[in-house]
């Protein structure tokens, strides 16, 4: 694979194991399947599986399970070229438990994870301004030479008119203040064309006072006092696309002045980890053949719900055979 990638998304990689235990409690799982994951990478795999050209921009360590993250990528015919091995530290690592309909303990190995020292030189190797779409993710503002990279590879981006993704990623245990995450990824919003998020996160990104939890309950709009942030935001860059991942209850989507609810496809849930990053791959993916944003929202929509229906995370993103027929059915039964 050359450069002229269709998207390079940028941040934290591991090496995850699922519990093949579904329903198990964590200290009774006796197996566990292979995988590789964090938000940035999963989201190449489902880009990468619907048909865009790939590359990944995170740092694995000079380990066998860097060995295996590599290895899985190009299996997915994910460019990782730009993936540097950085000799002092290990490849993270993410153990999961699966107990649906709504317990999945996720436990990190991240004391200290090879893709928090990417750098500007790593930036500056990386083709930004060749490339149709960048993704970045809030996790990589946490720490380590990542955030410089991270900051320096959206002022890349913008300068060369690459569409910017953030998916906003709260993972509060990497953060050493809960206020900490809003500080730094309020520094990156302004370079961002789309905003990805949940209720949560952005609450988290635009509040004052991001300990607290923010969501609405089910089949209910958006809280008042989140969308109030919103609409301040939109305000403020009037230009930039905000998109609010709601589960179940489908995704808001702020542009052009407006607010479009797209709703969702219910579906028996066995696993919800992975099911934001498949939507996120689909809304790259249809944002970059120039759909109108309901067919946007409508088929991510479709591909998180796929996702949640399956065992696993990178190895569950669906392929566009598989989100057609299931748009197609959806469609025939609802009619």
């Amino acid at each position: 694979m050359t450069a002229g990638f269709d998207l390079i998304t940028v941040g934290r990689v591991s090496m995850d194991l699922f519990s093949l235990q579904i329903g198990a409690p964590f200290t009774a799982i006796e197996a566990f399947d292979t995988g590789v994951g964090g938000s940035p990478i999963n989201i190449a795999i489902g880009s990468s599986r619907l048909g865009l050209r790939t590359s990944v921009l995170t740092a694995v360590g000079a380990d066998p399970v860097g060995d295996f993250v590599l290895s899985f990528l190009n299996n997915e015919d994910i460019d990782t070229s730009l993936v540097p091995h950085k000799a002092d530290a290990r490849t993270g690592m993410a153990v999961l438990g699966i107990e649906p309909p709504d317990k999945f303990p996720l436990v990190f190995y991240r004391e200290n994870p090879a893709d928090i020292h990417l750098t500007i030189d790593d930036v500056i190797d990386a083709p930004i301004a060749d490339t149709r779409a960048l993704l970045l993710s809030g996790t990589a503002l946490s720490r380590g030479s990542a955030r410089d990279a991270t900051l320096y590879a959206a002022e890349v981006a913008r300068d060369a008119a690459t569409t910017v993704f953030i998916d906003l990623d709260v993972r509060p245990d990497q953060w050493a203040h809960p206020r900490g995450y809003g500080l730094n990824v309020r520094t990156i919003i302004p370079s961002a064309d789309v905003v990805i998020g949940t209720e949560e996160e952005f609450y988290a990104a635009l509040s004052s006072t991001p300990d607290r939890v923010m969501k609405s309950p089910p089949d209910a709009p958006i809280a008042a006092e989140l969308e109030a942030l919103l609409a301040a935001l939109v305000t403020k860059q009037p230009e930039t696309v905000l998109v609010v991942k709601r589960g179940a209850r489908g995704v808001s989507i702020f542009h052009d002045g407006q607010v479009e609810d797209i709703p969702g496809f219910p579906v028996e849930v066995v696993n919800t980890v992975g099911a934001g990053d498949a939507f996120a791959s689909g809304l790259i993916y249809s944002y970059l053949q120039g759909w109108d944003w309901f067919r946007i929202g409508r088929y991510a929509n479709a591909c998180g719900a796929l996702v949640v229906t399956r065992h696993g995370c990178g190895k569950a993103m669906p392929y566009p055979y598989e989100v057609q027929t299931f748009i197609a059915t959806r469609e025939a039964e609802d009619s």
